[in-house]
């Protein structure tokens, strides 16, 4: 398998982000790999309209054109596909060489590595499209061709009397995998993060952005932490 370090790399952001979002994340990963790296511009209404089948397709588009873009500057025809939070789940969804809506993206041909950072794959309550999702694409089901890393952070302890933001993390937590009381990133538990037979990365303090945690995946030092787990375990 190509390293990611000789490959661009796609960001696919999560749930009512926006690419700015992503700077300081992209920065590091750039520094890291010497590599150019695309932030797909996904933004606030495009995830609004996330609710149907056609909402995810606009978003499937705005990926499958940040890739075509990536792709000028891969010498092999490869990149390193990254997704954060719902980005992740979209990312499974972009390997599909079956059609969806009519359109047929088939990533499998051009993502060697496929990188989720707190994404919610499994849950007691998933929404139609993670659904949809784990029933036609199981679990890292290209394992054959990519190579899958799923990644979740352990900040907000919800077994612990805490203050408020774990009380908000427990409704989460029981929403998203059915246990108020169990680890995850303030958002998605350790659980749901993980996705089967793909690679795990378990990081300890880290957290969602925003509400549930200020350090988050995207830090420039946290980038750096799974970054070298990933290439270490590889060479």
């Amino acid at each position: 398998m190509v390293s990611a370090k000789q490959q661009p790399i796609v960001v696919i952001g999560g749930f009512l982000s926006y690419s700015g979002f992503y700077s300081e994340m992209a920065r590091a990963l750039s520094e890291l790999s010497d590599q150019p790296v695309y932030v797909c511009r996904i933004n606030f209404i495009d995830w609004l309209r996330a609710y149907s089948a056609k909402g995810w397709l606009r978003i499937l588009l705005k990926v499958k054109r940040t890739v075509d873009m990536a792709l000028e500057t891969s010498s092999d025809q490869k990149i390193t596909l990254l997704g954060h939070s719902a980005g992740g789940v979209v990312g499974r969804l972009y390997l599909s060489s079956q059609p969806f809506l009519g359109h047929t993206f088939n990533g499998v041909e051009h993502c060697s590595h496929l990188i989720t950072l707190g994404s919610p794959h499994y849950g007691s309550c998933p929404s139609p499209m993670r659904a949809f999702v784990q029933r036609v694409l199981p679990d890292a089901c290209f394992s054959e061709h990519v190579y899958y890393v799923s990644i979740a952070g352990a900040a907000v302890d919800t077994r612990e009397k805490t203050p408020f933001t774990t009380w908000i993390s427990r409704i989460c937590y029981r929403f998203l995998g059915g246990n108020g009381k169990t680890v995850g990133d303030g958002l998605v538990p350790v659980e749901c993060a993980l996705l089967k037979d793909s690679n795990h990365i378990v990081l300890k303090g880290v957290g969602h952005p925003f509400l549930f945690a200020t350090n988050w995946y995207g830090r420039s030092e946290n980038v750096r932490r799974w970054w070298s787990v990933i290439f270490c375990d590889q060479e």
